[in-house]
């Protein structure tokens, strides 16, 4: 059973830069206790690539005015700028008896559902998380644990410029293309950044019970 610390907050921190947000996440990760509760943190970032720990730099091939982050989760690079939805879990992942498959599987299968709302079919790759459409990569996964808790999380792209991604191998894979939300529903719906929020985080919330 999971104890009621478990349960997620979520906050809200609209748009932001990713280098302070980083800091945060570590330092929310580094001074949390076995009661503290676990947060969903929402947000977009400010145009920036992030190179995962793994990462190698000949999979950015021509960054153009746009900073290059080399952070802690794991994964190659990949692109965040406004219109795509990010969310960090910040989660005692040891208090709920998950493993890093477990994890990456909720927020796949988190993502499938939302995609579904909307009439559109996404999947997995095997041996490539994140989620695809038509081939294309519309969600990145990115996860660090530290000391049995979780950082990062997943990006979906919404309603974006998805121009950078072509000054990257998006997660190391060249030629692979992404899309987006906006591309599969009538161009007339307003909202749509923040309904698909709502949907995501609904579903997450769910699915972290």
């Amino acid at each position: 059973m999971i104890e009621p610390a478990s349960f997620c907050s979520v906050r809200d921190l609209g748009l932001a830069e990713y280098l302070p947000v980083w800091e945060a996440m570590k330092a929310f990760t580094q001074t949390r206790t076995a009661t503290t509760r676990d947060e969903l943190w929402v947000l977009q970032h400010h145009p920036v690539f992030t190179q995962g720990q793994a990462g190698k730099s000949q999979h950015i091939l021509d960054p153009h005015d746009i900073p290059v982050v080399k952070t802690d989760r794991g994964g190659q690079v990949t692109y965040h700028g406004p219109g795509q939805l990010i969310v960090y879990f910040l989660l005692d992942v040891r208090r709920r008896h998950y493993g890093v498959r477990t994890l990456v599987d909720i927020i796949e299968a988190s993502i499938i559902a939302v995609l579904n709302s909307y009439g559109i079919n996404g999947h997995v790759r095997k041996g490539a998380p994140g989620v695809y459409v038509e081939d294309k990569k519309i969600a990145a996964l990115g996860l660090r644990i530290r000391n049995g808790c979780s950082l990062h999380g997943l990006s979906l792209n919404i309603d974006m410029d998805l121009a950078p991604f072509q000054y990257i191998n998006p997660c190391g894979y060249a030629g692979l293309e992404t899309t987006q939300l906006r591309e599969f529903v009538a161009p007339a719906q307003a909202n749509l950044f923040a309904e698909a929020q709502k949907r995501l985080i609904e579903d997450l919330q769910t699915r972290l019970l």
